[in-house]
């Protein structure tokens, strides 16, 4: 039964492996960053980030939709329109997503270090119910938004394509798109950006 599901597993591997090797279409350059398919093994292979240079927000860098109002867990109203002016992180994930758990502390980390300077993170979970998010943003000390992205595809298509979670999309000040991240970034890719755009 363990040789059944390892082969399964390497298959799924090499799979991911070959399809993710082909070029994308991305408007920004790509570099390589770990996926989250949802599962351990699945982390262990490559995805395309797209991502700035050295933090530097591409001149050709698309403008980011912020005219979305999405409810956060105490049911208030929060427009990401209210954050023009600072440099946002906005997270898509899922408590379901083991790579999101892993990222969701660097992220708090982050807010904490340079939220003072301008930065923003939001989180936008894509699938749960309050009753599912309240424990586990308590349990992961989330100091940030956030927010609930149940029934608002609308949002996900504005940042998309989104091929898994976690997904990740660094704003600039001026309300441009200069990074997105497909599945589980670095923790120094991620810095060197906010850093970059502070």
């Amino acid at each position: 039964m363990r040789i059944r599901w390892a082969v399964a597993t390497l298959a799924a591997l090499g799979l991911s492996l070959l399809t993710l090797s082909t070029g994308l279409p991305w408007p920004f350059p790509v570099s390589q960053d770990l996926p989250s398919r949802g599962d351990a093994a699945a982390a262990s292979a490559p995805s395309p980030t797209v991502s700035s240079t050295a933090g530097a927000c591409p001149a050709d860098a698309k403008p980011a939709n912020l005219n979305f109002t999405l409810k956060d867990m105490n049911g208030q109203n929060v427009r990401l329109s209210d954050f023009k002016g600072k440099v946002i992180l906005l997270d898509f994930w899922a408590t379901w997503c083991i790579p999101c758990k892993v990222e969701i502390p660097w992220f708090v980390e982050f807010q904490t270090k340079y939220g003072p300077r301008g930065l923003q993170v939001i989180g936008v979970s894509v699938d749960d119910t309050v009753d599912k998010l309240k424990p586990y943003v308590s349990q992961l000390k989330m100091n940030y938004p956030v927010l609930l992205g149940l029934g608002h595809d609308d949002v996900q298509d504005a940042y998309g394509p989104m091929w898994g979670l976690p997904a990740t999309a660094l704003i600039s000040r001026d309300g441009r798109i200069c990074s997105k991240h497909i599945g589980m970034g670095q923790k120094a890719t991620f810095e060197s950006e906010i850093k970059g755009l502070l």
